[in-house]
């Protein structure tokens, strides 16, 4: 199992190359890696009960925003983060919701149509 994970990470980078250039598709991945851990550890700050749908949103948006290799990065780190969340129990329900967020962002659309009232505007 544990070298199966990596071995579907990297069929995933390949196929998500093949039609990019590397010099800019690495690069981009990174920084959109950078801008979901930024989106979550905002929402841990912010520790604002019905955000989470937001957060989601927005580092998927930033990400994507970032160009081909942070939109992949950044489905690549939805996909994972929601497949352990439903193999520990957590809700199938909430996790298809998270997903529509992440989609959402990820192609383009406002992360602010999932911003609740009160929340900073610090986020």
């Amino acid at each position: 199992m544990m070298k199966l994970l990596p071995g579907l990470m990297f069929c995933s980078l390949v196929l998500g190359v093949s039609s990019q250039s590397w010099l800019s598709f690495i690069p981009e991945a990174f920084q959109g890696a950078r801008d979901m851990w930024r989106a979550y550890e905002d929402m841990k700050e912010a520790n604002y009960i019905g955000a989470d749908k937001y957060f989601h949103a927005r580092g998927n948006y930033d990400a994507a925003q970032r160009g081909p290799g942070g939109a992949w990065a950044a489905k690549v780190i939805s996909n994972a983060r929601e497949n352990i969340q439903e193999l520990t129990g957590h809700g199938h329900e909430d996790s298809l919701a998270d997903q529509a967020a992440n989609e959402w962002g990820r192609s383009g659309k406002d992360p602010n149509h999932f911003r609740p009232e009160g929340l900073s505007e610090k986020y």
